[in-house]
């Protein structure tokens, strides 16, 4: 069964290719058929991989699909390699992803393009599944490179609205900064290794110098907070909101900007040769999720409130990271998956329902005008707040006792992993006050979907995972031989859970509907709801300064050279030119001057 490992990304490559060559040609119903059908068959098909992986008690499957690049000494195969982890990421991709893809032919099903969004969604499963499969970094980085380039056409796939375009060039400018950071961080290990090959690197006796591989390292940490949205490269991510729903639940939620976490988890061994590191990846993680949950807290747009709670959790994975709790970073990675899906598809149902409004001070009272959708709403949120027993409980509170025992992170980011906990409840519980409670800010008259709607079905295994996920045992004892699984004492393990019921507490005093809710619009609320100022500093630091160089450099400099050799070259033609007069005896002598010039030089040389 392992054998047909190959067919788990080239069921959703094929599918795209068919489309893309079919363009035009289909029907919605086909279109939504192969888009949606070759990623089941592709989950299907990693179901069964997986247990009989499992079964067979090996610690890796290779498989060598052929040679692709013949580099003496360090060959790059087209390879795949299946462990604990590519395993869990894999069944992340394809699981997660066929429900959202379910949900997209609905969500999509009267658009015109909906053939170029299912062949863009299913290149990008398939550079997804590449990145986690490959067995080397140019495999991975390939997929690395897939990933973003369909993020950009997705984020701007309804091309006639030009803020849609503008956030598209946005994402993929900002994590293109992560992505050369890595390309160099990548091309500093083969030098020193001599191979890219994952296994090879990671098992090398070359002794190479602390700081080139301390500088290797943080390139590598410089592409991943790229990918994930994480400080200084997470202004991306808000903005990528533009795309359809279905593409921020697949891409922006569950799996591309997960990329970055994988990264660092998959090379850990080579971060824990390097002292301060992994150090450096909790402060950034640390940090990023106290300002993200900051900024969630003043966004007006649903789909935005969502997008910096993303950036937030992923923030604590890069804190289980960096507290040596790599088993546990993955096992948030994957819950967060589960709910965080859910909860994006199910702000898809409420604006599709509100017709097409996003402003949550605009909607109100949808547990009465909606209820099925509210409670997936409900079950979304107590997740993401880690409420006991919830799938997102069990893994976030592991990181957090992680992180307290730690030696690269320590109770100061214990503590801000706890603030980040009172924040995620608080703007958690302000969702959902402000959405589905109080006095509605419009009239649905449209009834809730059906039960067997094809905007419900998709959501039922998601809303099951959300509640027991937590429960799921991942066994990552061969790829993580170092993870940390500290016991620590009652009050540290509960606190999270205190703060976040403070949080509910305060999100009831100050956001529970009595009345309309209104927005509040002050200096203050516009600082926070624009991302804590970073779009604005960036741009007077970095924006500006290029288009001032640009305006200044219009003739551009580098072009007067390539101008001055055309010119050159212009001028010998014409030099050239005035010898040619078509007499007959000009050119003997002509040629009879060369050669004595030549015979002369001849002579005088030896």
């Amino acid at each position: 069964m392992q054998d047909l490992l190959f067919l788990v990304p080239v069921l959703p490559l094929a599918s795209a290719l068919v489309l893309l060559l079919t363009a035009g040609r289909l029907s919605p119903f086909v279109v939504a058929i192969l888009g949606v059908g070759s990623i089941g068959l592709a989950a299907l098909l990693s179901l069964f991989i997986g247990l009989a992986f499992v079964a067979s008690g090996e610690p890796v499957f290779h498989q060598v699909l052929f040679n692709w690049l013949p580099i003496a000494n360090a060959p790059i195969n087209a390879a795949l390699q299946l462990d604990q982890l590519s395993l869990v990421m894999t069944g992340v991709i394809t699981g997660v992803g066929w429900m959202i893809h379910w949900y997209a032919a609905a969500y999509m099903y009267d658009d015109k393009d909906i053939q170029r969004f299912f062949v863009y969604m299913n290149l990008f499963v398939f550079a997804m599944l590449i990145l986690v499969l490959g067995d080397s970094l140019v495999l991975l980085y390939l997929g690395w490179e897939g990933v973003g380039l369909c993020s950009f056409l997705l984020i701007g796939f309804w091309q006639h609205d030009p803020n849609n375009v503008k956030a598209a060039k946005k994402a993929f400018i900002v994590t293109r900064v992560g992505d050369t950071a890595m390309m160099l961080g990548l091309l500093i290990l083969f030098t020193e290794f001599g191979s890219l090959h994952i296994a090879t690197i990671l098992s090398s006796p070359v002794p190479v110098a602390q700081h080139t591989l301390w500088l290797a390292c943080l390139l590598l940490v410089g592409g991943a907070v790229g990918k994930s949205a994480q400080l200084p490269l997470q202004t991306w991510l808000p903005d990528a909101m533009a795309g359809p729903t279905p593409v921020s639940a697949l891409i922006h939620a569950a799996t591309m900007v997960t990329a970055g976490v994988y990264l660092i988890a998959r090379l850990h061994p080579l971060f824990l040769q390097v002292e301060g590191i992994l150090t450096l990846v909790a402060w950034i993680g640390a940090l990023t999720l106290v300002l993200a949950g900051i900024a969630a807290l003043f966004q007006s747009d649903i789909k935005r409130v969502l997008a910096y709670s993303t950036m937030s959790q992923i923030g604590y994975m890069f804190l289980g990271l960096g507290a040596l709790a790599f088993d546990s970073a993955i096992f948030h990675l994957m819950t967060h998956a589960f709910f965080k899906a859910l909860l994006f598809l199910t702000a898809g149902s409420i604006i599709v329902k509100l017709h097409h409004q996003q402003n949550i001070y605009k909607m109100g009272g949808l547990f009465r005008s909606l209820p099925l959708t509210s409670t997936f709403l409900l079950i979304g949120l107590l997740a993401l707040v880690a409420f006991p027993g919830t799938s997102g409980f069990f893994s976030k509170e592991a990181i957090l006792a992680a992180t307290w025992q730690a030696h690269t992170a320590g109770p100061i980011l214990w503590s801000l992993g706890v603030l980040g906990a009172f924040l995620t409840s608080l703007y958690s519980f302000r969702l959902l006050f402000i959405v589905c409670f109080g006095p509605a800010s419009q009239h649905v008259e449209e009834r809730d979907f059906s039960p067997a709607s094809h905007f419900v079905l998709p959501l039922l295994p998601l809303f099951v995972l959300a509640v027991v996920g937590g429960f799921i045992t991942l066994d990552f004892s061969r790829v993580f031989a170092q993870a940390a699984h500290p016991h620590v004492t009652l009050w540290i393990e509960w606190m999270p859970v205190a703060v976040s019921a403070f949080g509910f507490v305060v999100a009831w005093v100050l956001y529970f509907p009595r009345t309309t809710p209104r927005q509040v619009d002050g200096t203050m609320t516009r600082f926070c709801r624009d991302g804590l100022g970073f779009d604005w500093l960036y741009n007077r630091l970095f924006t500006q300064p290029l288009r001032l160089f640009a305006r200044l450099n219009k003739s551009d400099v580098i072009d007067h050279f390539y101008r001055f050799v055309a010119w050159l070259n212009f001028r010998l033609n014409a030099v050239l030119v005035t010898s040619q007069n078509g007499k007959l005896r000009w050119y003997l002598y002509g040629t009879l001057a060369g050669c004595v010039l030549m015979l002369g030089g001849l002579i005088w040389w030896r």
